[in-house]
């Protein structure tokens, strides 16, 4: 057994909650679903929480989104995909986001463990490098509570996490070599799973609504130009700390409507910090570049 296999062993036997860290394809996503496949060979129940908001294996770019996985069918990438539950971050990218990133994740581990899963896997971005990655990857460990961290590195770039997660907290850690095998995905590549991912989520049938100004978290001044709002992504609150949808805004001349996959139900929308055009695709937004200082 080499050492990959080994701590997927480990892993599954140890059970609780475990986290994979990493660069861009890292392998952290094969490490999960490696994971996943044989607790539930085994007969351990599953719950698969992904908080890679760019390149989402479940639920659709911009969430966290929590599998519950009961069989290897559930596994199938379009299977893997229909999440049991989502956070809305509202970004592609943990930058600007760290807070929600953090909150988010934790959340739905816990949803996982109220639920009894014996094995909880993480999935995270590659957002690792200076200051801000280290501090949110150390963070989000530590509002997670997992009883294993397993970071791959291509040489020594994890150690400063690493390290810092040895330290001070109490998780098992193992680090591993990234496979040389595992190919590097392009800008264009991300950014079309991306579009191809909030299609998916997207297909018909929709629901339309109009949408009155003081639904919105945050509140947008009473002076703000709704025109501005015009195709941003927002996410569906139930008012019970729930994300149950996303919508995409629309500005019309009679006011603002949306676009969205759920609609009855929603207390409040959520303001993402992402454009959507009408092929989907993706530009980000600086929400204080739309709100008037104070």
């Amino acid at each position: 057994m080499d050492l990959y296999d080994s701590v997927v062993a480990r892993t599954v036997e140890r059970g609780g909650t475990a986290v994979a860290l990493g660069g861009l394809d890292s392998g952290k996503t094969s490490f999960c679903r490696m994971c996943a496949a044989v607790a539930v060979r085994l007969g351990s129940t599953v719950a698969y929480v992904d908080s890679d908001v760019g390149q989402s294996t479940v639920g659709p770019p911009t969430t966290i989104g929590l599998k519950f996985i009961s069989s290897a069918d559930d596994l199938e990438p379009e299977r893997l995909a229909r999440a049991d539950a989502i956070y809305f971050v509202g970004s592609t990218s943990p930058k600007g986001h760290m807070l929600p990133m953090v909150i988010g994740a934790m959340k739905l581990v816990e949803q996982a463990r109220a639920a009894g899963a014996d094995l909880i896997v993480v999935d995270t971005t590659g957002f690792i490098h200076g200051t801000q990655g280290q501090v949110l990857k150390i963070h989000k460990v530590e509002a997670l509570r997992p009883e294993a961290v397993i970071g791959f590195q291509r040489g020594g770039e994890l150690e400063p996490i690493l390290g810092s997660v040895r330290r001070m907290l109490p998780p098992e850690v193992d680090a591993l070599s990234v496979d040389p095998a595992v190919e590097a995905t392009s800008v264009e590549e991300r950014a079309s799973l991306r579009q191809e991912g909030l299609r998916r989520f997207f297909e018909p049938p929709l629901n339309h609504w109009k949408v009155k100004t003081s639904v919105f978290v945050p509140s947008i001044p009473p002076e703000l130009d709704p025109a501005s709002l015009d195709r941003l992504l927002v996410g569906l609150e139930d008012g019970k700390g729930n994300c149950i949808g996303l919508g995409i805004l629309e500005h019309r001349e009679d006011g603002l409507r949306m676009i969205s996959t759920e609609g009855e139900g929603a207390k409040a929308l959520r303001l993402g910090s992402v454009r959507v055009t009408e092929d989907f695709g993706t530009t980000g937004v600086d929400l204080r570049d739309i709100f008037i200082s104070d």
